[in-house]
């Protein structure tokens, strides 16, 4: 019985390697290729784009897939209206693991945008000190407010760079602790993180720290995305992969 995971998060590795160990599964994980040195995974991998949804359903059939999984990012938006668009046009059953978003606590200080050209927006005219932890793909957008400082934060180089004069660029793949964000924050004289509400403990760090800094941070609201069968956590997702097939969990997944 064979299972592809849509993915590239750290749900997604685990997940992949739970299922995986039930013989009674045949387990693949697919990975658009975004990051260019991704974390070993303990399944085969699928490096790359299918062609929108008709190319993934062309796969699905064609690999005689029983079972998509969306485990990708919460922001991937494009992939899981595909993913669900082709788990319907190959008649195949979809689960997705959507991790719930972070809650916000007394003493935060989130300022909501819409999506990034609302955040770029948010930061005002005044120059100030930003930390922008949102990843490579859109980090560009900032550059209409270049009369800001960035602190850039990213697994990969951002290509081509941030088009502002004032900018520090940081390689580095999480979790991150809180007491290391503290240490980041106050030493860049940081006023403003931009982030996405990723859910998740990895990268909390830096939100536990603006809290306790007063700093501010602008928060980009999630997308919309399809309603689909789901789960909020692995053990969860894997629970309903194993009883989707009717089997018996093993010992320890």
């Amino acid at each position: 019985m064979r299972i592809l995971i849509l993915g590239g998060t750290t749900e997604a590795r685990q997940a992949a390697e739970k299922l995986a160990a039930l013989p009674e599964l045949d387990v693949a994980l697919s990975l658009a290729g975004r990051t260019e040195n991704p974390v070993r995974q303990p399944v085969p991998v699928r490096v790359g784009g299918f062609g929108g949804a008709e190319g993934l359903a062309r796969h699905l059939a064609e690999q005689r897939v029983d079972l998509l999984i969306d485990a990708t990012h919460p922001y991937a938006a494009r992939i899981s209206a595909n993913a669900a668009k082709a788990a319907q046009q190959a008649g195949v059953a979809i689960l997705a693991l959507r991790r719930p978003g972070w809650e916000q606590r007394e003493g935060d200080r989130w300022t909501f945008a819409e999506d990034v050209t609302d955040a770029v927006g948010a930061l005002g005219h005044a120059p100030r000190r930003v930390f922008l932890s949102i990843g490579r793909q859109e980090a560009g957008a900032f550059a209409a407010a270049s009369q800001h400082f960035y602190l850039v934060r990213s697994v990969d180089p951002v290509e081509p760079p941030l088009a502002a004069p004032d900018v520090r660029y940081i390689l580095a793949r999480g979790p991150f602790a809180e007491e290391a964000e503290l240490a980041l924050l106050g030493e860049n004289r940081i006023d403003a993180v931009v982030s996405k509400d990723s859910g998740g403990a990895a990268s909390y760090g830096k939100i536990a720290a603006a809290r306790a800094l007063g700093i501010e941070v602008i928060m980009i609201r999630r997308p919309v995305l399809p309603q689909v069968p789901s789960a909020s956590t692995v053990a969860e997702l894997v629970e309903m992969a194993v009883a989707h097939f009717g089997l018996v969990a093993a010992r320890g997944v």
